[in-house]
């Protein structure tokens, strides 16, 4: 069963009903989906689909030219192999079949990196032919910051002439539910908050079977799928993986400002800086600003907080890497119970945030709030914070998050209706917690009342 991905699948089928040549560039990090949204795509469709291998150049081009041949079409006629990767390309354009011919090169890079001319004779063939021809070729890759540099940056040869460019980000909350649909609402959230929204560890879960049981077979156990996948991402991705390790410990350790996490790790700024860079372009880490935060703070590097943005990587390198020499001794029942459950509530209620904003942002897309807002995030200052601060025009929502195992109460309402940011004085105001618990009677009745909108696990799945 193939989940999500709509508005990505819209937007390939968009480019293959063009007229002429589309050229799609889709890059993503590991396991996020690439390859089982292109294939969806292309089925029933006249296609070359041909992931590319680290292996030589002249292999690379004889597998393709193999596919390609494969599907007849006037090359196959009178030649059993192509001279070089133009004729490759321009063969796909008299493929027989109905509709666009699709060529998808899946893992790009390993052929570029191999042939360093290929983006320029791609260029050319582009250029002097298959951009009018009712072709469509797609460029995939997972090495993100190669993607993005090598075939998207202004100094490459392909610059400009992609017809679409797409990021896949992880899953949300709603269609990362969807692999679980056995789980309670609750453990939904909580298979969120440790997985994120890559099906591929999705997948590894079992709903016919306990959080728990999952967590210890897939994550914690040796030999477990996932028990050292960020280290192999790492490994894939990134030079000098130590350092870059040490940064993520750090940060999910709750160092979250540049100078704590220079002085924890021992490495200088201006090296760590580009450390995190290069983690916020795969989106491991994010560099986070208050939401009312201006253009001239956002610009300065030494502001804001790093957080981990990967869930996996933030529940990894939380109970896994701290606690590895347990793990190896095969104490992955042990971990769990005395480590993980203890602290999976407080784990879980950061994660629980961003689920109640993705809540939102389907509503605000819905028209189903009290008015539009433009502007969401998290807000704080000088001690102050709000989990969710919503600005539209002289109208503010403001959410409260309580992720844990006792319902929201009166006392909690009159402590949230406490908060307020400022500037916003005279605005129309709106509140909305969200409680895993749900509400006491109380709560209820103010709720009730109008003094704010109450949400439980089971609305945000509604």
């Amino acid at each position: 069963m193939f989940i999500g991905r709509s508005d990505e699948l819209s937007c390939l089928e968009s480019q293959y009903a063009a007229e002429g040549g589309r050229l799609v560039v889709l890059y993503g990090r590991r396991r996020v989906g690439k390859t089982e949204l292109l294939r969806t795509f292309c089925r029933g469709k006249a296609h070359v689909f041909y992931t590319c291998i680290e292996t030589t150049d002249s292999a690379q081009l004889a597998a393709l030219g193999a596919r390609i041949l494969a599907k007849g079409g006037e090359a196959a006629r009178y030649l059993d192999a192509f001279r070089d990767w133009r004729q490759a390309f321009e063969a796909v354009a008299d493929m027989p079949g109905e509709g666009k011919r699709i060529l998808v090169l899946d893992e790009f890079p390993y052929a570029a990196r191999r042939n360093d001319s290929l983006p320029s004779v791609l260029q050319a063939a582009w250029d002097e032919g298959l951009k009018d021809r009712d072709v469509m070729i797609v460029l995939c890759g997972s090495a993100m910051s190669w993607m993005e540099k090598e075939v998207l940056s202004a100094r490459n040869p392909l610059y400009g002439r992609a017809t679409a460019v797409l990021k896949l980000p992880p899953l949300g909350y709603r269609d990362a539910a969807r692999f679980l649909p056995r789980f309670s609402p609750a453990d939904r959230i909580a298979s969120y908050a440790i997985l994120g929204g890559i099906p591929h560890y999705l997948k590894q879960f079992d709903d016919r079977r306990t959080l728990g049981e999952n967590v210890r077979e897939a994550v914690l156990s040796r030999g477990g799928v996932l028990y050292s996948e960020p280290e192999f991402l790492l490994r894939q991705e990134l030079r000098d993986p130590a350092v870059y390790n040490a940064a993520i410990r750090v940060i999910a350790s709750g160092a979250t400002r540049l100078n704590e996490i220079e002085g924890k790790t021992l490495v200088d700024r201006t090296s760590i800086s580009t450390y995190l860079k290069n983690l916020v372009s795969l989106g491991i880490v994010r560099r986070e600003f208050p939401v009312d935060a201006g253009e001239k703070e956002a610009a300065n590097e030494h502001r804001g907080l790093y957080r981990i943005a990967d869930n996996f990587f933030r529940f990894w390198y939380s109970f896994v890497f701290p606690n590895l020499p347990e793990l190896e001794s095969g104490d992955a029942a042990g971990v769990w119970q005395h480590i993980v459950e203890p602290a999976l509530g407080a784990f879980v209620s950061i994660p629980f945030e961003e689920v109640c904003r993705q809540w939102l942002r389907e509503r605000n897309r819905a028209d189903a709030l009290p008015f539009h807002f433009t502007k969401l995030g998290r807000w704080w200052r000088d001690g102050d914070e709000i989990d969710i601060a919503a600005f539209g025009r002289k109208a503010v929502l403001l959410g409260e998050c309580k992720y844990r195992r006792r319902p929201f109460r009166l006392s909690d309402l009159r402590e949230f209706e406490s908060k307020s940011v400022p500037g916003t004085e005279g605005w129309e105001t709106h509140r909305y917690v969200f409680s895993r618990s749900g509400f006491s009677a109380d709560a209820r009745a103010a709720a009730a009342g109008g003094r704010f909108v109450a949400v439980g696990t089971e609305d945000l799945f509604r």
